[in-house]
């Protein structure tokens, strides 16, 4: 079993005994996904290993597409998933474009003060990754934060959160497609890009001329997990498949096949 697995194996059970017992008496989201017989799951689509859309056949692939699918087995429902952006995340989900969203979502406390996440699947932080060739250049965010470095990043999510709060001399600049700035990046468009420290290690081996640097010791502390609208008996119910689908190793099973 992942090491990472093992302490979330401990906490989900805690996790689905703190929803009160009034809340679990009203009507929920779970009721209409179950009356309209779909579960619509939001995605960004442009974050490997979680979810990518291909443009040209308009498929997404990837291990919470996966997810997805099998969340509709267990709850008996068609899926369809619902194409959003990092920047529109919290805006679509309120304007109940889909009934949660997947695909690699970073938890913060910002995004907690208007919606709610599943227990958490990955353990992860914000870590570097640059042209094979200069990354010894780079082995500290003080080497990174230097005039006359670019830093590639995404818009509107937490790694130009993370940039912008962080970097004070480098210079950020920002690509609006996440599913092409690594190619930014080997082309020699930037100089790094600080992201998930589980995609640096995809990317890598996506990108023979990347190297992530030390993604075994993150920045930061960061965890990925599932975005839910306010309702705590469909976070009980999502929280409880997550635990079956973890103890019975199918998670895991579909975290190889799209990791290893």
């Amino acid at each position: 079993m992942r090491t990472w697995l093992r302490p979330l194996l401990l906490i989900l059970p805690l996790l689905l005994l703190t929803v009160p017992p009034a809340a679990l008496a009203q009507t929920s989201k779970l009721d209409a996904i179950l009356a309209r017989g779909t579960v619509r799951v939001g995605l960004a689509g442009d974050y490997r290993p979680f979810a990518a859309l291909d443009k040209a056949t308009g498929r997404y692939e990837g291990l919470d597409v996966d997810m997805a699918e099998n969340l509709g087995r267990a709850l008996g429902t068609k899926v369809e998933l619902v194409q959003t952006s990092w920047a529109g995340l919290l805006a679509d989900l309120a304007a109940d474009k889909f009934d949660l969203a997947m695909g690699g979502i970073s938890v913060t406390l910002e995004r907690q003060k208007t919606a709610f996440f599943s227990a958490p699947l990955v353990r992860t932080g914000k870590a570097a990754i640059a042209r094979c060739t200069e990354r010894s250049r780079f082995a500290s965010l003080a080497e990174i934060d230097r005039p006359g470095v670019k830093v590639l990043t995404n818009p509107g999510g937490t790694n130009e959160r993370f940039d912008r709060a962080t970097l004070k001399a480098a210079e950020i600049v920002v690509f609006p497609s996440n599913a092409t700035i690594f190619d930014e990046l080997v082309v020699g468009r930037g100089d790094i890009m600080i992201t998930d420290s589980v995609e640096t290690r995809l990317q890598q081996k996506l990108h023979h001329e990347l190297c992530a640097i030390h993604p075994e010791r993150p920045f930061d502390f960061g965890e990925l997990a599932y975005l839910l609208p306010r309702d705590p008996v469909l976070k009980a119910w999502i929280d409880q498949w997550l635990h079956i689908t973890i103890e019975s190793g199918e998670y895991a099973r579909l975290t190889a096949k799209w990791l290893d």
